[in-house]
């Protein structure tokens, strides 16, 4: 009775926000009628179409907002994801119908797996909701990843909460008109006239109206679900999946900024499977106390006013509020991503629905090969900046000698670049990679050891620093300015150049580090000399002798 209430005054505020729109028209038309056949009746005809056009002009915006209310806040088919059915899993599915018989609720008709760290449930409900339609459930893999079985079942409680109140069908009518409002108002948003900011501040003004007068409905259903997860699931592990799940959705951001996508730059991807399977290295990694400070690190999504969802602090200090009912909760329980029959198949076939259709052309490469891969378009990046200023430097100067960089020996001759003719420049651009530099001469850019010669030769500071990027405004700084300026590229190319030259020579290796930070691990010679060696030559009095010293070593010590 109460969520038919609640879904008839949300039924009333829609019809307001349209009606709002009718009467806007009937007061420019009466006000038209009134200028025209009264006021304006023996004036100049011009004055009389000036005011039909401005008319027209209020009008437009009016018609805008109606036609995009109309339209919006309709259920959609829901978040993109991977249709499981109960004979292919099995075990999952026996879970999904038991949280359904004790919710007293039917099992839903459809279940899909997505990538999010989320769980939610939808249904197609007819007639404004009077009439039921197909229910589908959604669950996110990553929630799988990081939750145990119990916690799952208290996720699945607070989802099929929602189908027992009969928030997806009568008080859906909230849902969808609070996505109706917010549509028309960035509708309004879209267009910068004069009219449009008119009428879209009172459309605006009644959306703030709307989103407060419903946004208690939509927060009694949120805890309502939470008190169901814990009558079903107990208190003390509805309490536990509610703290983890704000962690791991931090986590999850940080795994694919810092690990799935690392690879992108270098047109790379890790193997199948692994893009989302790759969570749960991140989570073994690192303790509860690690997560927490790691959700710290990134920040809370600052909350709204007109939230849905009621903060999560809350919710929780409502849970733990409840009497103790005996059950207790095993924080070393049954992982949840053990429920999936065929892991890897399911995490594979997620990606086709997931990522996007240019990973189709992406390399896959195991974790270490990913890492290494970045690590060596970094360090490209570092350095040819550097040494695109060098070779100007050399042709300006024309040392005897040194009409070019050496060529000999190996495949690269003394440039200290690993071999990456086999890339193609149209591909690397297409992900954001710098191509080959045509004028420069691509792969025929100075390496470390040309560099060096050319800091020795003094082409440092009179040279090589004045050809270095730089935006507009930094070009009037002179003297010690201009070089502290300068020095932190000049620094970065000659780290980016030794890295290449370490990971030519193999003594430079990739660490995934779960745990950390992924990148190269370097001999234990240059982690501990390399920073000052190279403070030393980009100084004001350059001295690449440390650095010479460093590569005459080899660095080979650890092998």
């Amino acid at each position: 009775m109460i969520a038919s209430l609640r879904a008839l005054r949300a039924l009333v505020l829609l019809g307001g926000f349209y009606l709002m729109g009718v009467v806007l028209l009937a007061a420019l038309l009466a006000a038209d009628w009134l200028l025209l056949s009264s006021v304006l009746v023996n004036r100049s005809p011009y004055l009389m179409l000036g005011v039909v056009f401005a008319s027209v002009m209020l009008a437009v915006p009016v018609l805008r907002g109606m036609f995009a209310f109309l339209p919006a806040g309709r259920r959609s088919s829901g978040p993109e994801g991977l249709a499981v059915t109960p004979e292919a899993q099995p075990t999952l599915w026996a879970e999904v119908r038991e949280a359904a018989r004790k919710a007293c609720t039917a099992e839903p008709d459809a279940l899909l797996l997505t990538a999010d760290v989320n769980a939610a449930v939808t249904e197609r409900a007819r007639l404004l909701g009077l009439l039921a339609g197909p229910r589908s459930l959604y669950l996110g893999v990553p929630l799988l990843t990081g939750l145990t079985a119990p916690e799952l079942r208290a996720v699945l409680a607070h989802e099929f909460g929602h189908f027992s109140n009969q928030d997806t069908r009568l008080a859906g009518i909230t849902m969808r008109g609070r996505a109706a409002v917010l549509h028309t108002v960035d509708a309004f948003r879209a267009h910068d006239s004069r009219a449009h900011a008119v009428i879209g501040n009172l459309y605006v003004h009644y959306a703030r109206f709307f989103l407060t007068a419903t946004q208690s409905s939509a927060r009694q259903q949120e805890l309502a679900a939470d008190r169901a997860a814990a009558r079903h699931t107990g208190r003390d592990t509805t309490a536990s999946a509610l703290r983890r799940v704000p962690l791991l959705g931090a986590a999850h951001d940080h795994y694919i900024d810092a690990y799935a996508t690392l690879g992108v730059p270098a047109h790379a991807l890790p193997s199948v499977g692994e893009f989302h399977g790759g969570f749960r290295h991140l989570l073994a990694a690192r303790s509860p106390e690690a997560l927490t400070e790691l959700a710290g690190s990134r920040g809370t999504p600052r909350p709204t006013p007109y939230d849905s969802h009621p903060p999560m602090s809350e919710r929780l200090a409502l849970i733990e509020a409840l009497p103790s009912d005996g059950a207790t909760h095993d924080p070393a329980a049954t992982p949840a991503l053990s429920l999936l029959h065929d892991r890897h198949g399911v995490l594979a076939a997620l990606e086709s629905y997931t990522l996007p259709a240019a990973a189709a052309g992406m390399r896959r490469l195991e974790w270490p090969e990913l890492v290494m891969a970045r690590s060596v378009v970094d360090a490209s990046g570092w350095a040819d900046p550097l040494s695109t200023a060098v070779r100007r430097a050399l042709r300006s100067a024309a040392l005897p000698g040194r009409a070019g960089p050496s060529t000999s020996g190996s495949a690269e001759g003394t440039s200290g670049r690993p071999d990456t003719s086999d890339v193609d420049a149209t591909d690397s651009r297409a992900c954001g990679i710098p191509g080959p530099d045509v004028e420069d001469g691509g792969s025929d850019l100075p390496g470390l050891d040309d560099v060096l010669d050319a800091i020795d030769a003094g082409l440092l500071w009179m040279e090589v620093a004045d050809r270095m990027p730089k935006p507009a405004r930094a070009s009037r700084l002179t003297g010690r300015s201009a070089r502290n300026f300068i020095r932190p590229a000049l620094w970065d190319g000659l780290a980016g150049l030794v890295y290449l030259r370490l990971v030519e020579e193999k003594t430079a290796h990739p660490d995934v580090s779960w745990s950390g930070e992924a990148g190269l691990v370097l001999p234990e010679e240059w982690e501990k000399g390399m920073d000052s060696a190279i403070d030393a030559a980009v100084a004001d009095t350059p001295d690449t002798k440390p650095l010479r010293r460093l590569l005459a070593g080899g660095g080979r010590a650890s092998e």
